[in-house]
């Protein structure tokens, strides 16, 4: 029944027919003079949506003939990303309008590329899963160089549609084979075609999809894009690269290995090894000699994705659970450093150099505490929230016999926490000079502090988590029978 398809899918159509009747609304009214109110609204639908997900039936359902899942995997996923998103609109408003950024294009266009991702997560067919993708990545395009006046952001826009395109042709031509020797694009026809045994075409086929996964998900090697874009784009929007996409594009990655190929894990289990091996390593090490703090990012991102997929090398049930949780920690964090990241400012202007923190400490201590929490909590450092989505992918890749692996992520954990230890030595023992000014709007502020005592406090006995590892493992096993 049509009814019943459009029942399941109503998140994303609410949300489809906010953006286009928003867009056209402000096009013909005051335009950009309704931005802010256009990012209070987006912000408040997603927040709206995610309750709406997040305490929806229990059951899964499926839509358009198998085409859509609604699934306790896809709701987890929806309820991180629209909440992240919510959190980066509300922080990136004060920014981007001190600075003339703030177009009424901004909030919508970062509306539609969340639809995206609510269907990625929830796709159940290749083509539904390019079509999701898509969307996502033509509104993130746009978004990437908005700073119209500025080389970089456009350098880094053309460079992220360029090597989009690329990564997107590599996931049509793996589609294609996989359809070529599975007869169907629907993810249960694949997994029912690969029980008695799979050709090479197929596993070329895996091969291709997984590369263009690794671009979405910025694993190395194909993580080039990264820095630059980072660097380049207005930092509100690297704060949303940096959360919202990755959940999309990591939740897409372990819909595809397990609902379609989770019949043959040992095939693309040591292809996902290698990346998350390579990413954690890469990342790891580039990062040491970085001075400007998104670009920083940008490597400590490649190597947390690295992180993310040890869990998902794991190929079972509790790798996901782990996948999932470590997902939802590092949006936490990114969170909170980004709102400080959005505050470092010296006389009105934005500050990227990391040099500029020292003796920050001096001028704003509770901040300073802040970027300690959330420095330490990146590394991995106990007890904060960081080292517990550390423990639990390195668990999931030695009870599934990876243990090699899980040895190779602690000492990338060690190398990386170098660059993560070296902030803080800035703040709290750097040479004060030309440093940062010490203020922050009460928006950001308010942002980075309560992240922090989450990141910091969540350990305790009674806040558990705040409940992530029991929705993690049933939204996992909704996942992987």
């Amino acid at each position: 029944m049509i009814s019943a398809d459009i029942q399941i899918v109503l998140p994303e159509i609410i949300l489809s027919v906010y953006a286009m009747v928003a867009l056209l609304l402000a096009v013909y009214t005051t335009k950009d003079a309704m931005a802010p109110l256009l990012t209070w609204a987006t912000a408040g639908i997603f927040v709206v949506l995610a309750f709406w997900v997040g305490t929806g039936a229990g059951d899964t359902t499926v839509a358009f003939d198998g085409m859509f899942n609604n699934d306790g995997f896809a709701r987890f996923a929806k309820v991180v990303i629209l909440v992240s998103a919510a959190a980066v609109l509300v922080m990136s408003q004060d920014y981007m309008q001190q600075r003339g950024l703030l177009k009424f294009e901004y909030p919508l266009l970062v509306a539609l590329s969340v639809v995206g991702m609510m269907v990625m997560v929830s796709a159940g067919d290749l083509m539904a899963l390019y079509m999701g993708l898509e969307l996502q990545s033509l509104a993130l395009y746009v978004v990437a160089s908005l700073r119209r006046d500025s080389v970089k952001s456009t350098e880094a826009g053309l460079k992220y549609f360029v090597l989009g395109a690329l990564s997107s042709g590599l996931l049509l031509y793996g589609a294609s084979l996989v359809y070529g020797f599975a007869g169907t694009t629907l993810f249960s026809g694949i997994i029912a075609a690969t029980s008695d045994g799979y050709s090479i075409g197929l596993l070329i086929g895996i091969v291709f999809l997984i590369s263009g996964f690794a671009f979405k998900v910025s694993a190395a090697p194909f993580h080039m894009w990264t820095p630059d874009v980072y660097e380049g784009s207005p930092t509100p929007i690297t704060a949303f690269f940096a959360t919202a996409p990755k959940v999309a594009a990591m939740a897409m990655f372990a819909r595809v290995v397990h609902d379609a190929f989770g019949g043959i894990v040992g095939e693309w289990q040591q292809i996902v090894a290698f990346l998350s091996v390579l990413s954690m390593f890469f990342g790891a090490i580039a990062a040491i000699g970085q001075r400007d703090i998104k670009r920083l990012m940008a490597y400590s991102s490649i190597a947390h994705m690295g992180f993310a997929l040890m869990g998902l090398a794991a190929g079972t049930a509790f790798g996901v659970q782990a996948m999932l949780i470590y997902m939802a920690i590092y949006v936490a964090m990114n969170v909170g450093t980004f709102a400080f990241i959005l505050g470092m400012e010296r006389d009105g202007r934005p500050v990227t150099d990391i040099h500029a923190l020292k003796m920050y400490s001096k001028h704003n201590p509770l901040m300073a505490l802040v970027v300690l929490v959330m420095m330490f909590s990146l590394a991995g450092v106990p007890p904060l929230l960081g080292f517990f989505g550390k423990f639990y992918v390195l668990r999931a890749a030695y009870d599934a016999g990876l243990g090699w692996l899980a040895v190779a992520g602690v000492i990338a954990s060690v190398i990386g926490a170098f660059y993560y230890i070296r902030i803080v030595y800035f703040v709290y023992f750097g040479e004060d000079k030309d440093g940062l000014d010490g203020k922050m709007s009460p928006t950001l502020w308010v942002a980075a502090v309560v992240t922090a005592a989450i990141v910091g406090l969540a350990w305790i006995p009674g806040i558990n988590l705040f409940g992530i590892e029991t929705m993690a493992q049933n939204a996992a096993a909704t996942l992987v029978n």
